[in-house]
């Protein structure tokens, strides 16, 4: 079509304007789109993590207390959130753009890293990684949106959220194959996973496309929707808005539900950053056995994260997998608080409570993953990269208060890690001897978070019940059908 030289996007950045889509893609090169994006998102959350598999090595190599550890997550976080908020303007940028460029400066800087001389200048490498990380990670959901039509969104983020759990599971994996091999040189596997990120940039920068904005800023409901929106493209009828204020995303539709899951996932920063101590100072587990139930949680949540996105999408309701997703989380959390005092609780014991915990919140996320985009797209269409932005920004926000106030409630757990550095028996035995209380304190913070996301995520679209839904898509369909273009029948010559 001669008429896409001149249409919306063909005067932004190269990278951008080359791979554009003017077209909805066929499945096969959709599914190719939405496989390196959530590549891209596993590689980013490899080398985030990176940091937490050799984090005893780097600790004992720059002389780090711990206090100085966490305040290093605290500001990652923090600076991270507006690297978030920045991708708001993905949207002008490109979110081909955001996503390759980002995966070549944090591969730079994961090679750079073991350079840094002092603990100063390591902290702000990591902290440029998060910054960088920050802003990738509003992209990448948002070319999730981008190819996934509401009808299969929730299996398509399910996909998308596995970043995490396989960032971590990739990290665990790569330093237990080669840490011995390097000599127990946290520096290989910073070197390792730049490499890999460099890997995943030229793969992004070859292989992923963008749909136009015009195509975009619509609303996809179902696959057989693209020849509407497609003849809107090419008729002009729908113009694209690159004047949208984000005053239009500070809605309660918008911001509350933001809220809400930020919260709710306190008890995922923490399994996150302090699973290992946690489980080895209350229970007295070794690390071997740690790694062992953490891996349990992850492959939990991860199948959880895929099963009930495609549920989802065939029941055509979201809320209902919330709450019975929030339900299980607040059941695992005040297991937790059960056992917190109770050292002799068996291995078998905690893998099953971590276990129902990975399926909580994996119940729960997905389908408000799905629902979010929807009900930005409710609002506007063109609003995905400011929408997800504030989303991202809250995360975040949410991420390094938790890093910062965890270890103030469980003012043991500094202790207990300076102690068995200098080991000050009688400081171990001491802090040990309180931090089971001080975990309950805890826990019940994030029950209280869990119970308030039941509230925050009520203003998001989606129907309750299935038979609802379907009637909705059914209208929507009459709709589409009623707005394609006239097309004449085919007249067959008669002949004898």
């Amino acid at each position: 079509m001669a008429k896409h030289a001149a249409m919306p996007g063909s005067n932004r950045p190269d990278l951008t304007a080359r791979r554009t889509l003017y077209r909805y893609p066929d499945t096969g090169p959709r599914y190719l789109y939405l496989s390196i994006a959530v590549a891209s998102t596993i590689v980013l959350y490899y080398e985030l993590y990176v940091f937490g598999g050799v984090a005893p090595l780097v600790l004992a190599h720059y002389r780090m207390s711990f206090s100085y550890y966490v305040n290093i997550l605290v500001v990652a976080n923090l600076i991270g959130a507006f690297g978030s908020l920045a991708a708001g303007l993905g949207d002008r940028w490109g979110r081909i753009n955001i996503v390759v460029y980002g995966l070549a400066v944090t591969g730079m800087l994961s090679l750079l890293t073991p350079l840094a001389a002092t603990k100063a200048s390591f902290a702000l490498m990591l902290i440029m990684i998060s910054v960088v990380e920050g802003a990738v990670l509003v992209a990448t959901p948002a070319l999730v949106r981008d190819f996934s039509p509401q009808l299969g969104r929730a299996s398509a983020m399910g996909f998308w959220a596995v970043g995490p759990v396989a960032g971590s599971l990739i990290v665990s994996f790569v330093a237990n194959r080669t840490l011995q091999r390097f000599g127990d040189s946290w520096e290989s596997q910073y070197y390792l996973v730049g490499a890999a990120g460099l890997v995943m940039c030229a793969v992004a920068f070859f292989g992923l496309r963008e749909l136009s904005p015009p195509l975009r800023d619509q609303v996809l409901v179902g696959k057989e929707d693209r020849k509407v929106l497609e003849v809107h493209v090419a008729s002009g009828s729908h113009r694209m808005r690159t004047d949208v204020p984000w005053s239009h995303v500070a809605r309660p539709d918008i911001l509350l539900p933001a809220l809400g899951i930020s919260l709710f996932l306190l008890v995922y920063y923490v399994a996150i950053g302090f699973s290992t101590l946690y489980l080895s100072t209350l229970f007295g587990f070794t690390t071997h056995e740690v790694n062992g139930l953490n891996t349990w949680f992850w492959l939990v949540n991860a199948v959880t994260l895929i099963a009930v996105g495609a549920l989802s999408d065939r029941l055509r309701v979201r809320k209902p997998f919330m709450v019975v997703g929030t339900v299980l989380t607040i059941l695992s959390t005040y297991l937790l608080i059960g056992h917190a005092g109770r050292p002799d609780t068996g291995g078998l014991t905690v893998a099953l409570i971590l276990g129902l915990l990975g399926l909580g919140l994996g119940t729960a996320y997905v389908p408000w993953m799905a629902a979010f985009t929807e009900t930005v797209e409710r609002c506007n269409p063109a609003l995905i990269a400011p929408g997800l932005a504030i989303w991202g920004w809250l995360v975040r926000i949410c991420a390094c208060l938790s890093f910062f106030l965890l270890p103030i409630i469980v003012g043991s757990m500094n202790t207990l890690v300076d102690a068995t550095a200098t080991g000050d028996v009688a400081a171990m035995r001491a802090a040990a001897a309180q931090a089971p209380a001080q975990w309950r304190h805890w826990w019940w913070i994030c029950i209280v978070a869990q119970v308030a996301f039941l509230l925050l995520m009520l203003p998001l679209a989606g129907r309750w019940s299935s038979r609802a839904a379907r009637a909705d898509l059914d209208a929507h369909r009459r709709r589409m059908r009623r707005l394609l273009p006239y097309q004449p029948p085919v007249r067959v010559p008669w002949s004898e």
